[in-house]
């Protein structure tokens, strides 16, 4: 009798449930009888789904209050996330945007990285999180000493001895894969979550962002030219940047700060659009709002050109104020009409079931390219997953 395949699981932390960790949770899925690796782990803030494979976390876990902190531990991650002993286990599946990828897997074993962007802190979006007025002097200093060293370590733990497949979230990370690593891929979109957005869209007035408050996602810039326009923007989200960005709003931009899923998904219903100005890796607000029948305002460049089209959203050139209110003033003039029914068509396309079929075909793919029996790796994916491997 073969011997089970026995299956890692990693992910860089899970400290709550956003994009990166819907897709874990949808790998998971798949293969639910696994061991769990991450560096800092809050259970009540996963989703159950995430609660019940065999967990392994980082010595972070005995530092005082590390869920709010573990980002300052930055420069110890690599070394960390490569002291996890993975010596026991055939298939590694990672799912990264900081160092999960550094893993280290056993000879012979198949490690397949499904990237939600390259170490962002240390490559296209240093300047964001560490430009000047960005963060503390001390803290921009120690960014930019180890940096190099970042990189470094980044490039050298991507070679194909360390990673056998990688699967990039859009086409615009394949292309900072290949940047940055020298390495091709293939890309699975990330999907939503289509039941919460099924009631009847009834635009109104206001203008919508959903956001975490990080220096990349241009809210100051959108709130600036909301002010200047004196139109309604409503903001849902919060994050590091949040007093900031109060404190420039005008009497037109309100605050909504975090809401549940059914008062998120009744918003965008009744958003006249949704405005998306942040350069992102994917970005799974865009589909969210094409699936309540919204258009999307988004800035043409990064993954959003994966999921919206100019059929179901407006495009702007420069992340500037002044061409994101041209790109307003399109709507509001109604030189450009979208329709309800195409954006919900074009939400449809990013559908988890679609994902994880795409996945299961990649991660076969790559076990079977390793010479491996895919019998053994079939027969695990059937008692764990209700899509048959013969139909992905």
């Amino acid at each position: 009798m073969k011997p089970p395949l026995s299956i890692a699981l990693v992910h860089d932390w899970l400290t709550g449930m956003r994009g990166g960790e819907y897709v874990f949770e949808a790998i998971t899925e798949i293969f639910p009888r696994s061991d769990l690796f991450t560096l800092v782990y809050s259970p009540g803030r996963v989703s159950p789904v995430l609660t019940t494979p065999r967990r392994h976390t980082s010595w972070f876990k005995k530092i005082p209050g590390i869920d709010k902190r573990y980002r300052s531990l930055l420069p110890l991650m690599p070394w960390t996330i490569g002291r996890f002993d993975l010596s026991g286990f055939d298939l590694v599946l990672s799912s990264s945007h900081c160092v999960a990828k550094g893993v280290r897997k056993k000879k012979g074993a198949v490690h397949v990285s499904y990237v939600h962007a390259p170490m962002r802190y240390m490559w296209d979006r240093y300047d964001d999180y560490f430009g000047p007025g960005r963060a503390w002097p001390h803290t921009r200093l120690a960014a930019r000493l180890i940096r190099p060293h970042m990189q470094k370590w980044d490039r050298e733990t991507s070679t194909k001895d360390r990673v056998d497949l990688f699967i990039a979230n859009s086409t615009y990370i394949a292309g900072q894969l290949k940047e940055h690593y020298g390495r091709d891929s293939k890309v699975i979109n990330p999907f939503a979550d289509h039941a919460r957005f099924s009631q009847p869209r009834m635009p109104g007035r206001y203008y919508l962002m959903v956001s975490a408050f990080a220096p990349y996602k241009k809210i100051d810039m959108a709130i600036e030219a909301f002010n200047r326009m004196k139109l309604p923007l409503r903001i849902i989200g919060d994050g590091q940047d949040g007093a900031k960005l109060k404190k420039a709003a005008g009497p037109t931009v309100d605050f909504l700060g975090q809401l549940s899923n059914s008062a998120i998904a009744d918003i965008y219903a009744k958003c006249r659009a949704f405005v998306f100005p942040g350069l992102e890796d994917f970005g799974i607000t865009p589909v969210e709002a094409m699936s309540a029948g919204a258009p999307v305002i988004a800035y043409r460049r990064g993954g959003v050109l994966d999921s919206v089209t100019d059929k179901t959203g407006v495009f702007f050139d420069e992340q500037t104020p002044e061409a994101l209110m041209a790109a307003v003033q399109k709507i509001e003039r109604g030189e450009i009409k979208i329709d309800e029914a195409a954006c919900r068509a074009q939400a449809a396309r990013f559908s988890r079931d679609k994902f994880q079929r795409e996945y299961v075909a990649a991660v076969r793919e790559a076990w079977g390219a390793a010479g491996k029996p895919l019998d053994i790796l079939d027969e695990r994916i059937s008692t764990g997953w209700a899509g048959l491997t013969g139909n992905a």
